[in-house]
């Protein structure tokens, strides 16, 4: 069983905001959501949070009293407009997840046919920009602004958050080629393509690579170029069906809960790893169903930058002398930009190669042939907006890395060359920080020989001494001079020096 991560859309500059309240999600008991709430917002409406309430206030619920829609709090001074599913208090949908309010009496949230949330002292954080009726939320968690029209008894649907998915999908939610998934950290996204579903890694902010691609296999019906575009939809049956017109799915990716009749909720989320995941809700807890992704080493970035995954070996790093931490394998500085930008950086590069390595998702990469690896790394030397390139002796193919380095893969094939561009900093970080180390180590040695040199010289004198002092006893002399207590300085130098050995 595996629990999936709390977590919404948002954009790479309020990453670390979110990760916060992923791990509060998990790590804070949520109190009962009060059952006060309506199942029908008017114009009109207007609520400000209530200082008492520690994690969720609800606004509105639907009749079957599974979902509430209201102000989540986090981070103890922050709070955004999100549909929540009550027996597991999971986020589900979040209104404005890119521009948070503040929890104070200064904030509110009002329906005057427009969902909108401001601070009167600020701005408007968000809006929905409609002319509506009702807002309501139905009892699949699709919150909708509903119109009610002449002369009709179906009110018309003006918005509705299923149009505008974080990072969840629920079952019966469409997902269309003019949305997009994105994770909570804001680096992976999922979007379709004319005939496949694709993920996506924004490793810099020039473009994004592709690093997942599921083609349809159009086995039970056919792709027609021209006839629409596809779209996706969880089935309560348990799997990911693939459409362009009509009910009849041009591909099935079945879960494994395929076919079979579950009572709760089934849902797909793309995590902050860059998996793909469905899971379904078991009565208390959530229960995993399908990932997309099931090698670690095939995730877009398992062991973070300049890192190495090899297949039943797990994270290390591309230089051999540097040791993974704290999910670094390099030092502050040593990530490279866009070398294009900056040429400044040009004269700060150095060079690392590495034999047995080769390109995740290389099926889904650029390449070009050459005749030689050293003809590879001079293509991606003189190119600015190169950061690295893996070269395949058999093949022929240099893969060009045009994003910063991040995980490749360890292979038992030393034919397979990486050639990446790093910071100068970072190994004179290591070379600096060998040094002191060395440097620590010599002079600890160095007051380690003296201590034992004063130990050998005291335990002469002290030798002499007794025998002088055999003497005068025999020959009832007195010896003349001061005499000198070495003190326990001298001692506690040795030992410490012993201890340091030990």
């Amino acid at each position: 069983m595996e629990r999936p991560l709390n977590s919404a859309t948002h954009p790479i500059s309020t990453r670390f905001l979110f990760l916060l309240i992923s791990s509060f999600l998990f790590t804070s008991t949520w109190p009962c959501i009060e059952a006060a709430a309506t199942q029908e917002l008017l114009t009109s409406f207007e609520a400000t949070p209530n200082p008492s309430i520690p994690s969720f206030q609800p606004l509105l619920n639907d009749s079957s009293g599974k979902f509430s829609f209201g102000f989540l709090r986090f981070n103890s001074t922050q709070l955004a407009l999100a549909v929540l599913h009550v027996p597991s208090s999971e986020p589900l949908w979040l209104a404005n997840p890119t521009t948070l309010a503040r929890w104070s009496d200064s904030t509110k949230v009002f329906f005057n046919g427009s969902l909108v949330i401001a601070d009167s002292r600020t701005k408007v954080f968000w809006s929905t920009e409609t002319q509506g009726d009702q807002l309501v939320l139905l009892n699949n968690s699709n919150l909708q602004i509903q119109k009610n029209l002449d002369n009709s008894n179906d009110p018309t649907v003006l918005w509705q958050s299923f149009d505008f998915p974080t990072n969840t999908l629920v079952e019966t939610q469409n997902f269309t080629s003019t949305m997009t998934l994105i994770s909570s950290n804001g680096l992976y996204s999922m979007r379709l393509g004319s005939d496949f579903i694709g993920l996506y890694a924004k490793f810099d902010s020039n473009s994004d690579q592709i690093y997942w691609k599921h083609k349809a296999l159009q086995a039970k019906a056919r792709i027609i170029e021209g006839n629409g575009p596809i779209h996706l939809q969880v089935n309560s049956d348990g799997w990911l069906g693939m459409y362009q017109n009509g009910t009849t799915p041009v591909d099935v990716e079945s879960f494994n809960s395929f076919q079979r009749s579950l009572d709760g909720l089934l849902m797909v989320r793309l995590e902050p790893d860059g998996n793909l995941k469905a899971y379904y809700w078991a009565g208390s807890s959530w229960v995993l169903d399908y990932q997309a992704i099931r090698e670690t080493c095939d995730l877009p970035n398992p062991c973070g930058s300049y890192g190495l995954c090899t297949p039943g070996s797990g994270c290390s790093c591309l230089d051999n002398t540097t040791e993974l931490s704290s999910g670094e394998c390099l030092g502050s500085g040593s990530y490279l930009n866009n070398l294009c930008t900056d040429p400044k950086t040009q004269n700060d590069i150095k060079v690392l190669r590495r034999e047995g390595v080769e390109v995740p998702f290389k099926e889904l990469m650029n390449y070009e042939t050459t005749s030689s690896l050293e003809e590879c790394e001079d293509s991606c030397e003189k190119n600015c907006s190169c950061f690295g390139a893996v070269y395949n002796n058999a093949s022929g193919f240099c893969y060009i890395l045009d994003y910063p380095v991040q995980t490749l893969l360890g292979v038992a094939d030393d034919s397979k060359v990486g050639y990446f561009k790093m910071r100068e900093g970072a190994r004179k970080k290591k070379v600096d920080a060998g040094l002191g180390v060395g440097i620590g180590l010599l002079g600890g040695a160095a007051i380690c020989l003296i201590g034992a040199i004063g130990f050998g010289s005291y335990k002469i004198w002290m030798s002499k001494r007794g025998l002088k002092r055999i003497l005068e006893e025999e020959t009832g002399g007195v010896m003349s001079g001061p005499y000198k207590d070495l003190g326990s300085a001298s001692f506690r130098s040795i030992e410490m020096c012993s201890g340091s050995r030990r």
